[in-house]
């Protein structure tokens, strides 16, 4: 059904240079979807991204229109919307101890970024918006949680006016810790063991909810296709102790110590 769905429209990921970014633009690259747009802040990870595409996809290449642009500038927004058909949005900060030093820089990002990109949505009469958020917004503890938790109220008003006016379905997906995401503890663990060092654990006792990109592609891709405005969506996941965890990657790589080194900020 997707890829029916998907045949010569377009689709915006926001924050597209991310883990999620790059795992859809594989999924729909080869595909007959007519253009993907990329939005986000860097230009050296889309210009990376851009070089990756043109060496491994030489035929596929000029489906993907890269811009520079930030959700918290509403201009740049409303700029990449004319012909868009679907959005993911994936932009967001995400690191538990950056929003919990700069929880302001989280409101911004992703509170009221995601507020933009809807009204521009909205204005530009997109079909389908599906919107990422975290486990972490469920009682959330931390300023990212929290931030979050705020985006997916922000998220639930306005699919509720945008029903009301006829304006695009928007939904909402919320899952667990991605792994070999980047910024993720696994890419962190094998590096460190690698390198010959201890890995380091922050506590084994905490508890994860692991999938895999391509489980939080799918997810998505389930909301889009069944969502009614304001749907929230939560994949039940696999749940493991970073302890567990660490001994895995181990087992994998190699056995060179641990160095418990506390509880991070938030």
């Amino acid at each position: 059904m997707a890829d029916t769905i998907f045949k010569d429209k377009t689709l915006l990921i926001t924050g597209g240079t991310g883990s999620f970014g790059n795992t859809v633009l594989k999924h729909f690259l080869t595909t007959d979807i007519g253009e993907i747009r990329i939005f986000s802040r860097d230009e050296k990870k889309q210009d990376d991204m851009r070089h990756e595409l043109q060496a491994k996809y030489p035929a596929y290449a000029e489906k993907v229109k890269f811009y520079i642009g930030d959700v918290r500038n509403p201009q740049s927004l409303r700029d990449v919307m004319p012909g868009v058909n679907f959005i993911f949005h994936a932009a967001a900060l995400k690191q538990v101890p950056s929003c919990e030093f700069f929880p302001m820089e989280a409101v911004r990002t992703n509170i009221e970024g995601t507020d933009n990109m809807l009204h521009a949505a909205i204005e530009a009469g997109v079909e389908r918006v599906v919107c990422l958020s975290t486990d972490k917004a469920a009682y959330p503890i931390n300023a990212m949680g929290i931030s979050k938790a705020m985006m997916e109220h922000v998220i639930t008003a306005n699919a509720r006016v945008s029903a009301q006016r006829g304006g695009p379905v928007i939904c909402c997906t919320r899952y667990g810790n991605v792994m070999c995401s980047r910024g993720s503890v696994i890419p962190l663990f094998v590096e460190q063991i690698k390198s010959g060092n201890p890995i380091t654990i922050t506590d084994p006792n905490m508890t994860r909810f692991l999938m895999n990109l391509d489980e939080a592609v799918d997810l998505v891709m389930f909301a889009f296709e069944h969502a009614n405005p304001g749907d929230l969506f939560i994949q039940k996941s696999d749940a493991s102790t970073i302890g567990d965890l660490a001994k895995a990657v181990q087992t994998l790589f190699g056995d060179t110590g641990t160095n418990i080194i506390g509880t991070r900020h938030g």
